[in-house]
């Protein structure tokens, strides 16, 4: 699972949104392995959902805000989970949080060396950075949190042995995803696995939130959905991409245009024209991309079509910011990312197999190559939809995490959390914001 926060300014001439799919809730954090399940955390979370992450952001003008949470907690069992949460824009301001550990040592000695934190050890602090900031003060707090599907938990019980049926079953889970979401109290939300949504849905309609939902195409049983807070914003337009359409596999990508709701937005905004309050509009995009290492082309081919639709919607609603997040089942070390941050990729100075980087997720595998692989007629036609050597796209992607201060024990060399998702055979960063 994950969280990240996002701290976002909008402006009408922005043409550079910067929403990274670096991703994920406190931020896109807990996944791991193919980034599918996670491991227990402590009783009072659910073990088998990812890190959530969240970001917030702060909808005006031309400035933008960028918040960052870090959080270290230690469970009362010898696991240890990491969460980091950031926030992201142009310009940026940002915040790590952080957690302490103390034990009641009254009650230690009554129950036997059990011990407790308190509520108030529990909360996570937000500690700004002295960055440029955006003078408004409409802010989104936005979400990203693969959830773990249900079917997808009881089909790979390998990969959970050590997590008690308990944090397994989702009428426990699922109470405990509301729990998070109250405590982050997010505008914006994108879930990945879902395959109980009328669950789902039936929960947040009374938390105030109103989503929509994609179901993957094929066998598969589980999907993406956009939840939002119904009082903070509208929803202008909404559509969905079902990549079996374009012979890239079940996996499907939603894309979602809000308006922040002016009647709620806050009173003190630095600006009360017309045109701060129609920048106040921007894309929200929601993917999960498709596990298997071995297929860099469809992975490829899945991402640029989600890119290629969130550059299309920006435009068409007047060069507005754009916000990506998803379980992109790629390492920060990847082919992938290079693509997605540096916005063009040599497809054949990477081998497809090694496009994602989850084979060998501990080499810290160089960008550069001076090698030529092979790629067949038809996977290059999969990856880039002309049959191309080279990928582009248009979007200025910035990760989340970006710029935000860190140290090695919990970020790897490009910024991003060491550590999203988690299970018995693997442990690395596959989601993004």
């Amino acid at each position: 699972m994950h969280l990240s926060r996002f701290t976002y300014s909008s402006d009408k001439g922005l043409s550079t949104p910067y929403a990274p799919p670096k991703f994920k809730s406190p931020g896109n954090m807990g996944r791991i392995g193919d980034g599918r399940y996670p491991p227990a955390e402590q009783p009072s979370r659910s073990s088998a959902s990812k890190r959530s992450r969240t970001s917030q952001f702060d909808v005006g003008q031309h400035r933008s805000k960028k918040k960052q949470r870090v959080t270290i907690r230690q469970t009362e069992t010898e696991t240890e989970t990491l969460t980091l949460n950031h926030t992201s824009t142009s310009y940026t301001r940002t915040y790590a949080t952080s957690s302490t550990y103390s034990y009641n040592r009254r009650k230690e000695k009554r129950h036997k060396g059990k011990s407790k934190r308190t509520s108030a050890e529990d909360k996570r602090k937000w500690v700004y950075s002295t960055h440029d900031v955006s003078p408004y003060l409409d802010r989104v707090v936005f979400m990203s949190y693969n959830i773990l599907g249900v079917k997808n938990a009881a089909n790979h019980e390998d990969l959970y042995h050590n997590v008690a049926p308990k944090y397994l079953d989702w009428d426990y889970r699922k109470r405990l995803i509301r729990k998070e979401i109250r405590e982050y109290n997010p505008g914006i939300m994108c879930f990945q696995e879902v395959d109980c949504y009328d669950d789902l849905d039936y929960l947040l309609q009374k938390e105030g939130f109103k989503g929509v939902y994609q179901a993957r195409t094929g066998d598969a049983c589980d999907g993406c959905a956009i939840f939002w807070n119904r009082e903070l914003f509208d929803l202008l337009h909404e559509e969905s991409i079902e990549f079996q359409k374009f012979d890239l596999r079940n996996n499907v990508c939603q894309l979602c245009v809000f308006k922040m709701n002016v009647k709620n937005s806050s009173k003190d905004m630095g600006a009360s024209n017309s045109e701060s309050i129609s920048s106040r509009s921007f894309v929200v995009g929601n993917i999960h991309v498709l596990f298997n290492p071995n297929r860099g082309d469809i992975k490829l081919g899945q991402v640029r079509l989600f890119l290629e639709s969130a550059q299309r919607l920006s435009l068409e609603w007047g060069d507005i910011p754009v916000v990506l997040a998803g379980d992109l089942n790629s390492m920060p070390q990847s082919a992938m990312y290079q693509f997605l941050t540096s916005s063009k990729l040599d497809i054949q100075m990477h081998e497809r197999k090694q496009i994602s980087g989850q084979i060998y997720p501990l080499q810290n595998r160089s960008f550069k190559s001076s090698f030529i692989y092979r790629w067949s007629d038809e996977e290059l036609r999969l990856a880039t939809g002309t049959g191309a050597s080279h990928l582009i796209h248009q979007l200025q992607l910035r990760s989340a995490y970006a710029g935000v201060p860190g140290s090695s024990g919990t970020r790897d060399n490009s910024g991003e959390p060491l550590v999203t998702s988690y299970h018995s055979k693997f442990m690395g960063t596959v989601d993004y914001i």
